[in-house]
């Protein structure tokens, strides 16, 4: 890596990769950049330019404005909004009062809703106006929430109780003096919320620091420069875009391009428009944009960007991304692998050649080992759970909000237990294996759900797969697919089980099949395999067994 080219503004950096930098806050960075590059451009929103000193303006005067409702240091604000610049001028107005920015799931409605909002104990909820029709339709059952500010027109749903005001009116035009307010690197600037695919979503305490330490490891693992535009459609409420893209650019002193959401008849033309040299995307978009057919935007666009990163990201769709558009490297650095509540706890940058399907290697901010259910660790090539322990104070998520007993229950013999499965080779690459949870053992055999999933999308009639346990009558488990089909396509579970038969190990092949008309989802987007296993077996499941299915064991 060329520390001359990445290195951020003098004053606020230290260490070789940045791995063993001070503690941090985002104000920090920021005060840094606004008095070294106040007019610079910072953020581009759908066409909206902010430079520094425009952000900070706004920020503060919205900082005065929530301090006079009587928003405090430690207290959270709930926001529920589409991309664009409001969410990102009121996360830094919550920044500068040491309050905790809670982005919410666009996605959400009623008791998903009411959860997250109740959980996160706001009195204040910003939301777009069809978002704040979906709170007033729970308001009854939000006593914490006193205020609900809407960005654009006005609800047409009535209030019961909730005072319901414009979003606008909070800020204190004019008013951008300093606030009286000390904000360590130990204090929160963020609640994030986990998928909810084993129950309940939690709300994981995120640091300034911690937030900080991310953005420093992904400019670490590649060779972004100040002088590149990142463009990203993923949610505000991502942990990705608020530290991979909105912080580690701030500490570039780079420019960052916020979509509204994915579109792909907008993409290329975005990229044009922008001048973005790199793209951050993730899950379903990378394939459909591997697979779209050239346009003209396209093929002028050729070589513009540098990278485009996202996962999944299998060797396959790199190349694919690479050969058709010309980047330089597709992956985004040699690797990672992390999640909300750790993050990155392995990593290499771009000039490390790793090992295919690997997560990259330990890094200095991590102990990370691989243990058994009795957390014995275990040796290189033995699968099991992955766990952590921080060697740097606040590098990684400081426990459920709310929560004690579950924070509790996953720090176990002094290791943060991931839930997911995991194996390290002879040369220190990390791989992951499967959920613990989703990880099944039949008959004496490990299998792992992720690759099973991952086998029955390759069949063209399948839209949508679930691969999970059920209960069987000898001991350990029985492999069911639930799965749904694509639109125009015909199959039956018979078919299916013959084809499982034809393409996956004797050991791993299914018993049990059901098709359904979609797979269940948390809002995330994450599917709830818990709630497939406790379906069980159905009257609509297909039985191999009893249908007198037979084959070889070869």
């Amino acid at each position: 890596m060329n520390d001359s080219v990445v290195a951020p503004a003098p004053g606020y950096s230290s260490g070789p990769g940045w791995s063993d930098a001070a503690l941090d806050t985002v104000n920090k960075h920021f005060d840094a950049r606004l008095a070294l590059t106040p007019d610079r451009q910072f953020l581009d929103c759908m066409g909206e330019n902010y430079t520094y000193h425009r952000l900070h303006t706004e920020s503060m005067e919205l900082a005065h404005g929530l301090q006079a409702l009587g928003v405090k240091k430690g207290h959270t604000v709930v926001y529920m909004l589409d991309n664009g610049a409001v969410p990102i001028v009121l996360m830094f107005a919550l920044f500068r009062l040491g309050a905790i920015s809670v982005g919410i799931n666009t996605a959400l409605k009623g008791e998903f809703l009411r959860h997250q909002i109740t959980d996160a104990g706001a009195a204040i909820v910003v939301a777009e106006a069809d978002y704040a029709e979906r709170v007033l339709a729970i308001e009854d059952k939000l006593p914490e929430v006193s205020h609900l500010f809407v960005v654009g027109q006005m609800p047409q749903a009535t209030a019961k109780r909730l005072p319901v005001a414009s979003f606008s009116a909070i800020a204190i035009a004019g008013k951008t003096d300093p606030i009286d307010v000390v904000v360590r690197p130990s204090d929160l600037a963020l609640l994030v919320y986990t998928g909810g695919t084993t129950g309940p979503s939690k709300g994981c305490m995120v640091s300034h620091n911690y937030a900080c330490s991310l953005a420093r490891q992904v400019l670490a693992m590649g060779d972004r420069n100040e002088n590149d535009v990142i463009w990203t459609p993923l949610p505000n409420f991502h942990f990705n875009l608020i530290a991979s893209t909105i912080i580690a650019m701030l500490m570039l002193g780079g420019k960052a391009a916020i979509y509204t959401k994915f579109s792909l008849s907008n993409f290329w033309p975005e990229i044009e428009r922008t001048g973005a040299t790199r793209a951050t995307l993730m899950g379903a978009m990378l394939p459909l944009l591997a697979q779209a057919p050239d346009t003209e935007v396209s093929k002028r666009c050729f070589g513009q960007l540098k990278t485009i990163t996202g996962v999944p990201m299998s060797p396959e769709l790199a190349q694919t991304l690479t050969d058709r558009f010309g980047c330089q490297l597709s992956q985004g650095g040699g690797g990672g692998f992390g999640l909300t509540e750790c993050s990155l706890i392995t990593s290499s940058s771009m000039d490390v050649k790793l090992a295919p399907n690997s997560c990259g290697k330990r890094n200095d901010l991590f102990d990370v080992r691989i243990f058994d259910d009795d957390d014995r660790e275990l040796a290189p090539g033995e699968a099991g759970e992955i766990v952590v322990r921080p060697l740097k104070p606040h590098v990684m998520f400081e426990g459920f909000w709310r929560k004690p007993v579950e924070t509790f229950a996953l720090w176990r013999n002094g290791w943060f237990h991931t839930g997911d499965m995991g194996k390290f080779d002879e040369d220190g690459n990390l791989f992951f294996v499967d959920r613990k949870k989703d990880y099944m053992r039949r008959r004496g055999e490990n299998i792992a759900t992720f690759e099973m999933d991952n086998c029955f999308r390759t069949h063209p009639a399948i839209e949508d797969v679930a691969v999970h346990a059920v209960p069987s009558e000898l001991s350990e488990d029985d492999v069911k697919v639930t799965y749904t089909l694509r639109a125009g396509e015909t199959l039956s579970n018979e078919e299916l089980c013959h084809w499982s038969i034809e393409n996956i190990p004797y050991y791993a092949v299914p018993r049990y099949y059901e098709q359904r008309a979609q797979v269940p989802r948390s809002p995330l987007g994450r599917i709830m395999k818990y709630e497939l296993r406790a379906d069980g077996v159905t009257a609509a499941t297909f039985d191999m067994e009893k249908a007198g299915i037979k084959f070889t064991k070869r």
